[in-house]
C-alpha cells in the first residue's frame, strides 16, 4: 500500500481545509497530512466536517483510512493560527512541514509528497529568503527540477520558469535545452509508464522565428538540440509556432508540450483544466506534485472552494509512484 505525504500548506489559508475535505472519503492508499493537529480540527469544525485524527507512526504499516478520519504528523505551530489571518510568526512552521515531507521521501517512509500552497510572502515577510517548492526541494535535493503542468493527459513542461520575458531569449541555451529534454523524456517514462513519449516543442519567436526572419533562436540553438536528441532516439516534434502547436491537430499526437516559458505553456493549460490542473516536479530524486491554485486567505475557513486539484495531484503522485514501482520490478 502506497503512503503519501501531504503537506498542509500555509495554516491562515486553505490547505488545512483542502485536507479536511478531503478526509472526507475513504482513501485506498495511507495519506499522512504534515501539519498542526488542533489547526485541522479547528478548521474541520469550522466547516461542520466530522473529522477524527489519527496520530502517524513511520513504524506502523501503511493503512487506509475510512470517511472522517485522517492520519496526521503533528507540527509545532509558533503562535495560534485564524483562518484568512496571515502571521510571519508561522512560516517556520511551513518550511518544516516541507522538511518533515522531503525526509520521508528520502527516507521511503513516503512514497510521494504532495504540497498544498503556501504564501511566499510572508514566509519572505519572516526574513526567510523563500522563492517556492521547486526551488526549496530543489536546493534540499541538490537537484536542478523542471516544471510540468498536468491536466489529465495534457501535460506542459518549461524550458524557463519564473523569469522576467527580457530575460528568457538569454535563458534559452544548448545546455538548458538538452537538459530540460533530457529530464522530461526520462521521467515520462519512468514516473509515467510511457515507453516512446511523443514531445512537441515550441519555437521561442512568433512563429517559431519564420526561417531566421523573426529571431535566430530556433535556428542557432532549438534545433540542432532537437536533432541531436533525434539521433539517440527521442521522438521529439518541432519547433512548432506556439499559436499553432496547442491545437488538437498537433496535440493529439503528444504525450507533453515543451514551452520555451512560463506564460507561452501554462495560459493554455491552465484554461484547459484549472481547478483539476496538477504542478509537478520533474527532476527530483522524490515524487512532488501540487495544486495548480494558491492560498486564498480571503475563502480560508468559508467552505467555498473546490478540492479537486488536490484529488487531482494526489491521483498524479499515485500513479507516478506507481510507475516508478513498476518499473524498479521490471529491471
Amino acid at each position: 500500500m502506497l503512503r503519501i505525504a501531504l503537506t498542509t500548506g500555509e495554516p491562515a489559508g486553505i490547505g488545512p481545509d483542502l485536507s479536511a475535505m478531503l478526509a472526507q472519503q475513504p482513501r485506498s492508499y495511507e495519506l499522512v497530512a504534515i501539519g498542526n493537529k488542533d489547526t485541522l480540527v479547528s478548521r474541520a469544525k469550522t466547516l461542520g466536517l466530522p473529522l477524527q485524527v489519527r496520530d502517524f507512526n513511520a513504524n506502523d504499516k501503511p493503512a487506509s483510512d475510512e470517511a472522517g478520519v485522517l492520519c496526521v504528523a503533528n507540527v509545532a505551530l509558533n503562535t495560534s493560527v485564524q483562518a484568512g489571518l496571515l502571521n510571519t510568526e508561522n512560516a517556520q512552521y511551513v518550511l518544516d512541514t516541507l522538511d518533515m515531507a522531503h525526509e520521508g521521501c528520502r527516507l521511503k517512509t513516503f512514497n510521494a509528497m504532495v504540497t498544498a500552497p503556501v504564501h511566499k510572502g510572508i514566509i519572505n515577510d519572516a526574513g526567510i529568503a523563500f522563492t517556492g517548492h521547486t526551488e526549496y526541494l530543489a536546493q534540499k535535493t541538490a537537484s536542478d527540477p523542471v516544471m510540468l503542468l498536468a491536466a489529465n493527459d495534457f501535460r506542459v513542461a518549461l524550458a524557463t520558469t519564473h523569469l522576467p520575458l527580457s530575460a528568457v531569449p538569454a535563458a534559452i541555451t544548448e545546455n538548458t535545452i538538452t537538459r530540460v529534454l533530457d529530464v522530461l523524456h526520462s521521467e515520462l517514462q519512468s514516473r509515467f509508464g510511457i515507453n516512446n513519449p511523443c514531445i512537441l516543442v515550441c519555437g521561442l519567436n512568433p512563429h517559431a522565428g519564420e526561417d531566421g526572419h523573426l529571431g535566430r533562436e530556433e535556428i542557432d540553438i532549438i534545433i540542432p538540440c532537437l536533432e541531436k536528441r533525434r539521433s539517440q532516439g527521442m521522438n521529439l516534434v518541432g519547433p512548432l509556432p506556439a499559436d499553432t502547436l496547442f491545437t488538437q491537430h498537433h496535440l493529439k499526437q503528444a504525450d507533453a508540450v515543451l514551452a520555451m516559458y512560463h506564460d507561452q505553456g501554462l495560459p493554455v493549460l491552465k484554461h484547459a483544466g484549472f481547478g483539476q490542473a496538477v504542478n509537478i516536479t520533474l527532476g527530483l530524486p522524490i515524487i512532488r506534485t501540487s495544486v495548480d491554485h494558491g492560498t486564498a486567505i480571503d475563502k480560508a475557513g468559508t467552505g467555498n472552494i473546490d478540492s479537486g486539484s488536490l484529488h487531482a495531484a494526489i491521483a498524479t503522485a499515485t500513479h507516478m509512484a506507481n510507475s516508478t514501482h513498476q518499473l524498479a520490478k521490471s529491471t
